[in-house]
């Protein structure tokens, strides 16, 4: 097809009605077939050769100018032909919106469709273009944003949270006069309880937990055995963190019972039950191996109970793989002492734990239950990084092949969590430098998607998990970036993507990307560092390693991003984790970790208020740690956990996340980078 020209000459009323009008003169040059009608007159019947959208508007106009003597003069008798056609209208094209319907809001369900229909209303009004987060949505193949109708509706099948936020309409050719739609999702509570049971002796204290997540926030009440408790509410019966916890201070025999946490909003209500049982000695069950950090260090396995800092159980390097009878960290000729070398672990839906070992171009397989390492996969060499793929039960495993990264692979696990007959599939992807798979939380328990990119390109490769093929290629060329790390949050969709700091700029850049229609946004202002999401999706933690400064944003239920906290720091971060707040439902603080530094530091998200844990002991150093920037990880104890742990060179500490305070340390323990949470078993 040809250029297309538009000459306008228009007029905007000042009315509260917003109207403009113009004369249009619009010059295409196009394949036409000409068709004469039954009284001879001659009209555009097809158009072969332009986009839907421009065929539209150019029928549209035709139809106008069906039987015109100017029209039929200007339209050469032929028939899918290369002609130039120029069509003067000399009708006005009289554009309005009533300056109510400027900006609507629509609130949906999710899982719900919608529709959102343009008000812009006029003669001869061409058809409407409607864009989000700048980009024009009617020539995108999407799956879920597929029909625009006969009266050019925006139409959303199955409604999720990725869909929140602003879309724009308006006239094709006519941007100035245009139309906002917000869209906000309302999502039904869903909630978890803890402990689903438990048996306490009388007169010591007792907490049951209750995490609610939805859009808007749930209000939270508890019943036992069916009753309210709010008017039983004292000293010794509490409610903290807005309902979410029920404490009591000393428990008596009538508090036994059933408590029931209801979790509601205007869209919908869940409940779960957690039950206290009170005995004059409580029911001792076999010695749990659940609540436990599992720490992988150069001595083998060290299991910790943080609550009273015991460790449970130690396997050593010399000990046995069960299937296979190898020692589990074989000697190494030329070593004095028989040591492991840990890179990565993952818990599989806490029945095993699946652990690299570079050295020895293997998987590892811990069996939770019995605490044994029970067998291993080799794997391509030097497998660095683990990642479990929760909605598809698939370990994801990059391997460098050298120190220099010279040869990286992506293999799967499939079927991680059955434990019968594991193998490892290798993908078709080449060039993995890095990869990233978006975590699952209560809201979103399924994800499609992942990413993987190299040091060297500035594109990201989007890949589908479950037939494990490749799908896109994001090009960020146009922002000089070649991606570093990533992050996602499902309110409103974006995917974050840091830059790699070129020598030339102060700070690295940070990508947005919409992940409705896989578009680049563009920057994300002015923030720099690495992106952390936390797990309800709600804040973004931005960390500047560089400038030790941190940048805080927040996700609004209208896919807003807004900045509430600009710290600075003298801490250059190397791991950070979120902690669910103690005293505010749906808070986070978070605790973060030092390259170099001997300092921990916690920020309040809610408030930006700052606090350090001091002389943590020195970090390992990144020559030891070559795995991963995080050469001091933070690990947290889940949901409802209340412990944090992280490593220095020969030390473990742990923190005691409720009080903010250091609980213990544990010495002995050296190298110990590589850390896993188990929850209940």
């Amino acid at each position: 097809m040809g250029g297309v020209e538009e000459g306008l000459v228009g007029t905007v009323s000042s009315s509260p009605e917003h109207v403009f009008s113009y004369r249009t003169l619009l010059s295409v040059e196009i394949n036409a077939k000409i068709t004469t009608d039954l009284h001879g007159h001659k009209a555009i019947n097809s158009f072969t050769n332009v986009p839907h959208l421009l065929a539209k508007i150019l029928q549209s106009y035709s139809q106008n100018e069906k039987g015109s003597q100017r029209g039929e003069e200007q339209l050469p008798c032929m028939v899918f032909d290369v002609i130039p056609v120029i069509l003067p209208f000399a009708e006005v094209v009289r554009l309005s919106l009533p300056e109510d319907q400027r900006v609507t809001v629509t609130t949906i369900t999710v899982g719900l469709s919608a529709v959102l229909t343009c008000s812009i209303h006029g003669a001869l009004r061409p058809p409407i273009i409607w864009k989000r987060n700048g980009v024009i949505l009617n020539f995108l193949d999407l799956e879920d944003i597929n029909d625009f109708g006969e009266d050019d509706s925006l139409y959303i099948t199955k409604v999720t949270t990725i869909h929140m936020g602003n879309y724009t309409c308006h006239a094709y050719g006519y941007e100035e006069l245009y139309q906002i739609h917000i869209l906000q999702v309302n999502v039904p509570p869903v909630i978890r309880v803890y402990p689903e049971t438990q048996a306490q002796e009388p007169g010591v204290s007792a907490s049951l937990k209750c995490h609610a997540e939805g859009i808007p926030n749930p209000r939270i009440t508890w019943l036992k055995n069916g009753i309210d408790v709010m008017p039983k509410l004292s000293k010794q019966l509490s409610l903290l963190a807005n309902g979410s916890e029920l404490h009591i201070s000393s428990v008596r025999y009538e508090d036994t019972g059933a408590y029931t946490c209801i979790a509601k909003n205007e869209v919908g209500v869940d409940e779960d039950i957690s039950s206290l049982f009170i005995e004059d000695s409580a029911r001792k069950t076999r010695l749990s191996v659940g609540n436990m950090f599992y720490v992988f260090s150069d001595d083998g396995i060290t299991v910790l109970q943080p609550n009273e800092c015991e460790i449970r159980r130690h396997i050593r390097p010399e000990e046995r793989i069960f299937t296979s009878y190898e020692e589990i960290c074989p000697r190494v000729e030329g070593e004095d002492t028989q040591s492991c070398l840990w890179a990565s672990a993952v818990n599989v839906r806490d029945k095993y734990i699946y652990v690299t070992q570079p050295k020895q171009n293997r998987v590892m397989i811990i069996d939770i239950e019995t605490q044994k390492a029970i067998q291993f996969l080799d794997v391509d060499p030097l497998p660095t990084k683990l990642h479990y793929d929760k909605s598809h039960d698939q370990v994801w495993v990059l391997s460098w092949g050298d120190m220099k990264q010279s040869s990286p692979t992506l293999q799967v696990i499939p079927e991680a969590s059955a434990g019968e007959d594991p193998h490892v599939i290798h993908t078709p992807f080449e060039g993995v430098d890095d990869f990233f798979i978006p975590p699952t939380n209560l809201i979103i328990n399924h994800v499609r998607f992942g990413f993987f990119f190299n040091q060297s390109k500035h594109v990201v490769h989007k890949i589908d998990l479950e037939t494990v093929t490749h799908i896109k290629t994001i090009n960020l060329k146009a922002y000089n970036c070649v991606p570093q790390a990533m992050a996602y949050t499902h309110l409103g969709g974006y995917y974050f993507v840091q830059c790699r700091r070129n020598r030339s700029a102060a700070t690295s850049l940070q990508l947005i990307i919409d992940s409705v229609s896989d578009a680049v946004i563009g920057p994300n202002g002015d923030v720099s560092g690495t992106p952390h999401v936390s797990p309800d999706g709600r804040y973004l933690i931005s960390a500047d390693t560089g400038s030790g400064r941190i940048r805080v944003q927040t996700l609004t239920v209208r896919g807003e991003i807004k900045l509430i906290h600009d710290l600075k720091t003298n801490i250059r971060i190397s791991d950070l984790t979120f902690q669910p707040s103690f005293t505010e439902g749906n808070q986070y603080y978070i605790y973060a970790t030092s390259h170099l530094q001997t300092d921990v530091l916690f920020v309040e998200l809610s408030t930006g208020r700052m606090n350090v844990l001091k002389n943590l002991k020195d970090p390992i150093t990144s020559k030891d740690w070559p795995w991963s920037s995080y050469n001091r990880i933070m690990k947290d104890s889940g949901l409802f956990g209340q412990y944090l742990i992280t490593p220095a060179k020969d030390s473990l500490f742990v923190i005691n996340g409720r009080q903010n305070t250091l609980r213990c340390e544990v010495s002995g323990i050296r190298r110990g980078n590589t850390v896993v949470w188990v929850g209940e078993v």
